[in-house]
C-alpha cells in the first residue's frame, strides 16, 4: 500500500484505498484490507464518480481538506463516506432528496460524526443555507437538466469566496440529443460566468459513460 498524489489516497497498483474511520464495517460491501496494522477501504471507480475523476487524472490538489463541505446529491452515502474517511475534522453536510435514499444515508450518518444528513432539494439552497452557513468545498453529482444553474445557486449561497468545487456533470440528464463537447462546453460557459475558474475537465470513461467532472475554483 503507497500514498497516492492525493492527499490521505492510497494506492495498490491501480486500485485506490482510504483508510476505514469504521474499522470492520462496510458501506457498500467493498473489499477490506487490513496492511500494517490499518484497515483499507478499496474505492471503485465504477460505484463512486469521485473515484473514477481521480482515475483518469483529477489534479493533485483536489483533496485538500477544507473546514467544511457540500454535498449535492449525496444518494444513499457511498463516495460521501468515503470522503468521511478522508477529511475526519471536516464537517460534511450530504443533501439527498429521495427519501427512500436518505435513510441509508442517515443510518450511516450516525456512525460517522462528520456526516451531516439533510433531506431536501439541491435546487433549494435557500432552504438549507441557514443551517449549512459558509462551505470551502462543493461537490455535485445530481441528474437534473440544469445541473451547472444548481451549482451556481448553491455557490452563491454557501460557497465561501476562494472555495473550490467539483461538479460531476451528467450529460444525459441534461440532453439526449446534444454532442457531449456542446453540453460540457455550455457548463464551463455558466461556471465562468459565475466568477469560477475551471482548473481541470476530465471524461469518466471507462467508468462512467457520457458523464465528465469539473473541478473549479471561485475567483
Amino acid at each position: 500500500m503507497e500514498p497516492s498524489r492525493w492527499s490521505s489516497v492510497y494506492r495498490d497498483g491501480r486500485d485506490l484505498f482510504t483508510v476505514n474511520a469504521e474499522p470492520g464495517v462496510r458501506v457498500r460491501g467493498e473489499e477490506l484490507r487490513v496492511v500494517g496494522g490499518k484497515e483499507y477501504r478499496l474505492w471503485d471507480p465504477f460505484r463512486s464518480k469521485l473515484a473514477a475523476f481521480l482515475a483518469n487524472g483529477a489534479p493533485s490538489d483536489l483533496l485538500t481538506a477544507p473546514r467544511a463541505a457540500l454535498y449535492l446529491g449525496a444518494a444513499h452515502g457511498t463516495t460521501a463516506s468515503y470522503l468521511s474517511d478522508l477529511w475526519p475534522s471536516t464537517e460534511i453536510y450530504a443533501v439527498e432528496k429521495s427519501p427512500i435514499a436518505f435513510v441509508p444515508l442517515l443510518a450511516l450518518s450516525r456512525r460517522r460524526a462528520n456526516l451531516l444528513p439533510l433531506l431536501a432539494d439541491a435546487q433549494l439552497p435557500e432552504r438549507y443555507r441557514a443551517e449549512v452557513g459558509e462551505v470551502d468545498f462543493l461537490y455535485q453529482d445530481v441528474a437534473q437538466r440544469d445541473q451547472a444553474g444548481i451549482f451556481r445557486e448553491n455557490a452563491d449561497a454557501c460557497l465561501a469566496p476562494g472555495g473550490r468545487g467539483v461538479l460531476m456533470l451528467k450529460i444525459r440528464s441534461v440532453t439526449q440529443r446534444r454532442a457531449v463537447p456542446v453540453v460540457i462546453r455550455e457548463a464551463r460557459r455558466t461556471l465562468e460566468a459565475a466568477g469560477f475558474s475551471v482548473a481541470a475537465e476530465v471524461a469518466l470513461a471507462p467508468f462512467s459513460r457520457d458523464h465528465a467532472a469539473l473541478a473549479v475554483r471561485r475567483d
